[in-house]
């Protein structure tokens, strides 16, 4: 288990990183609801060259294998989503996958190996991910267009 949200979990475990790091004006919030579910939600904003919102979950280092899948029981609102991670938090790019949501409660499977490296929105012209661990974990919300969101999350764990 990677994290596996009750009542006890503590919200500040999270940390919101949104588009005013870069003059943005999206907002984001993450939240222990009544079930003990996590939620992001907030909005998305393309004013002043914005455009995104993320919440960040620094770990402990999480060994994997090229073999390694993460499962996110969650629940979205219909909207695409990116899985993001780092191998070491200090790196400057990250791993990353887009996942689109249901609206339904649902289990959403990573393949570690299918993350590829990307940098402020770019492609780079690295191997997809293929380390031994990681110690960082993200969810953002970035489509191109000023939109309301809220992402659930119930658990993630690591096969």
């Amino acid at each position: 288990m990677i994290y596996d949200f009750n009542q006890n979990s503590s919200p500040r475990d999270w940390r919101i990183i949104d588009d005013g790091v870069m003059g943005g004006v999206s907002q984001g919030r993450f939240f222990i609801n009544e079930e003990g579910n996590g939620v992001f939600a907030g909005t998305v904003s393309l004013e002043n060259n914005g455009g995104f919102s993320s919440v960040r979950y620094l770990c402990d280092k999480v060994k994997v294998n090229k073999n390694s899948k993460v499962h996110i029981r969650l629940k979205g609102d219909g909207k695409e989503y990116q899985f993001r991670i780092k191998d070491t938090q200090n790196n400057y790019f990250s791993y990353i996958i887009t996942f689109k949501t249901s609206g339904n409660w649902e289990t959403i499977t990573i393949s570690l190996s299918d993350l590829y490296p990307s940098f402020r929105g770019r492609r780079l012209n690295l191997p997809n991910f293929e380390s031994d661990s990681f110690e960082e974990i993200v969810f953002l919300i970035a489509n191109k267009k000023n939109e309301s969101f809220q992402l659930v999350l119930d658990k993630i764990e690591l096969e």
